[in-house]
């Protein structure tokens, strides 16, 4: 029997090294995207894993249907990783309702919504998994992002209740909270200031795939005694 990963923004750098890694694990995907096209991604995993399947689904989690869209696409899931969302980087003086309320939409409704729609699936089977890739910020704050931090905090705080919930049916939720993951997320950042962030974590920098290497550990049957946890991905930066 095929088993069945949703990967909310997979189109992203962290997606897509998670999607890479759930495919090696076996895994069949519904690749979730919004402006950039997955097919190709898709086509190359169909080619790599031609027992598999990947199928792209398109919803844009800014708007407040997104959800819905999303869930009409999808036909079976035992693991839903939530990656999708961007940052903002503004004094909360400048920061607008509509600011707001797209990082609401993107970072907690529309994901929460995604796993109420689904849930349903995972009472086909014995276990299954949520995993929300969350931010260091979401732990300990940051400046200049304030309402970034707080849609991540919210995010760590549904992991720890809906653990709790849904326990008893076999689901394990928890979270990953990334430090300084060198994407495009970043690329506003000159080499200058990379240098001295790098500075101030231990191991450096990270990549994508230290994320997707804690989403395995998490969805693949490493660690069924975890739920209700946030697995810090940082580097030594925030212990």
């Amino acid at each position: 029997m095929k088993k069945f990963a949703v990967i909310l923004g997979a189109s992203g750098e962290i997606g897509e090294q998670i999607a890479r890694q759930l495919a090696d694990a076996d895994w069949s995907l519904y690749l979730h995207w919004n402006s950039k096209s997955l097919d190709n991604l898709a086509e190359e995993m169909k080619a790599s894993y031609p027992n598999q399947e990947f199928i792209p689904v398109r919803a844009d989690f800014s708007k407040s249907d997104a959800a819905d869209k999303l869930a009409e696409q999808v036909f079976d899931a035992s693991c839903v990783i939530i990656a999708s969302g961007h940052a903002l980087y503004k004094m909360l003086i400048d920061t607008t309702d509509a600011d707001l309320e797209e990082l609401w939409q993107v970072h907690v409704k529309n994901p929460m919504s995604a796993v109420r729609l689904l849930s349903p699936y995972f009472h086909r089977h014995s276990k299954s998994y949520v995993v929300f890739i969350s931010s260091i910020w979401g732990e300990i704050g940051a400046s200049m992002e304030t309402a970034y931090s707080a849609v991540k905090g919210a995010q760590l705080s549904f992991v720890k209740a809906y653990a709790k919930e849904m326990a008893a049916s076999g689901t394990r939720v928890n979270a990953i909270s990334p430090g300084f993951i060198r994407t495009k997320m970043n690329r506003a950042w000159s080499e200058e200031e990379l240098a001295a962030i790098e500075e101030e974590i231990p191991l450096g920098l990270g990549t994508p795939q230290d994320v997707a290497n804690a989403v395995d550990f998490l969805v693949n049957g490493k660690a069924d005694y975890m739920t209700g946890q946030t697995l810090r991905v940082n580097g030594g930066w925030h212990t």
